[in-house]
């Protein structure tokens, strides 16, 4: 009982090279390290610190003696300075504010007044 079956007639694969790839590489970033020294160094024994002459930074230190911790505080001629700023800034912007309400508590009735009369005449000549 042999069944006679149709064999195709395929033709052959074809012959593809085989594809090598090479290892990718990446240019990374990279920082140079910071040394920072230890809070806590101290030069050697038998050698003295260099003295260094440092300009004033315009901020002294006052204890308070409750707390018993150092606060910085700028010196007189800033606080000055900034106190007297901040002094008239608040004075002008108040008699700037009063003036403003004084002139719109004066100008509103004679803009009222004003404002009927045109109206009364565009109705007339309308």
């Amino acid at each position: 009982m042999g069944l006679n079956l149709p064999v195709p007639n395929l033709p052959l694969a074809p012959d593809i090279p085989r594809v090598t790839l090479d290892t990718p590489t990446a240019n990374v970033p990279y920082y140079k390290p910071m040394v920072v020294p230890p809070s806590d160094l101290e030069p050697p024994a038998g050698v003295e610190a260099e003295s260094t002459d440092e300009a004033p930074t315009g901020i002294r230190e006052v204890k308070i003696p409750i707390l018993n911790r150092k606060v910085p505080l700028p010196e007189n001629e800033i606080l000055i300075t900034a106190s007297t700023t901040a002094v008239v800034s608040v004075a002008a912007t108040l008699t700037a504010t009063a003036a403003f309400k004084w002139v719109v508590t004066t100008m509103k009735p004679i803009l009222k007044t004003a404002w009927k009369k045109l109206s009364q005449k565009k109705k007339k000549v309308s």
